[in-house]
């Protein structure tokens, strides 16, 4: 029969075992969890860091027919109200959409997408809330926290094409540096005309002037003009041309009510 001290040295030898066990099983699972949000940062931001050619439109919603398309297809890029911004110049001519802040009176824009360049722990609570794919992708830039102003990058030459509908209400020579660099084409959305939307950086066509209606992603404004030439761009730290783009911003209409 077992002394009451060896009873009490086996019990104490018992304890001992479940607490290794318990250890080995945190350790265990301790590098499990590790390795999962390892998993989890590498899916999140192994793509996330692509070059600046990458298309900001999900690869499965550039077909080939767009890639090859002059005018571009209806595509959303920002809102504000009822009023929808559209994509500007043709899907396969597209090398980033950014926006940037304002001070100059332009009405903050609601953009459409996800933004490519958000802090890790927002980027990888999208991943795991599987909202990571949204289209298209945009960049938020410096030069002012806020949404008010959209630039569409591209190629200078690449044909621009109106972004809403509505009619021409002013173009105007934009000097940048005391130099041309093309002119600011305002439109009069006929879906919202208590405000103005600003064209930039464009070579006007011919048959472009005041009263010219318009039709969004049908209708051709000009030629996107080397801005880039003159002025450092923002966007090029996410896009090449040296970031030339199609900058957007809308404006209350002169007279209408605040």
């Amino acid at each position: 029969m077992a002394s009451p001290r060896s009873r009490q040295a086996a019990r104490l030898r018992d304890r001992r075992r479940r607490a290794q066990r318990r250890a080995r099983r945190l350790v265990l699972l301790s590098a499990i969890g590790a390795l999962g949000v390892v998993t989890l940062l590498l899916t999140a931001f192994g793509s996330s860091g692509s070059s600046p050619v990458a298309s900001p439109l999900a690869a499965e919603t550039v077909s080939s027919e767009d890639a090859a398309a002059v005018r571009p297809r209806p595509q959303v890029l920002a809102t504000i109200g009822n009023l929808r911004v559209q994509l500007p110049v043709a899907a396969g001519s597209l090398t980033a959409i950014g926006f940037h802040g304002s001070s100059d009176g332009a009405l903050a824009l609601q953009p459409v997408g996800r933004q490519a360049n958000k802090g890790i722990l927002a980027r990888l609570w999208h991943r795991i809330a599987g909202s990571g794919k949204e289209s298209p992708r945009w960049y938020q830039l410096e030069g002012g926290a806020g949404t008010e102003e959209l630039d569409v990058g591209a190629a200078p030459g690449t044909d621009v094409y109106a972004p809403v509908q509505g009619s021409v209400v002013a173009v105007s020579d934009l000097v940048v540096g005391g130099k041309y660099v093309g002119s600011r084409i305002d439109l009069r959305p006929s879906q919202s005309p208590s405000v103005m939307v600003s064209v930039l950086h464009v070579q006007p066509d011919r048959v472009i002037a005041v009263g010219t209606p318009v039709l969004a992603a049908t209708s051709k404004l000009g030629r996107l003009v080397n801005v880039a030439a003159v002025e450092e761009q923002a966007l090029a730290a996410h896009a090449p041309h040296d970031g030339n783009n199609v900058s957007i911003a809308v404006y209350p209409s002169p007279g209408s009510l605040p």
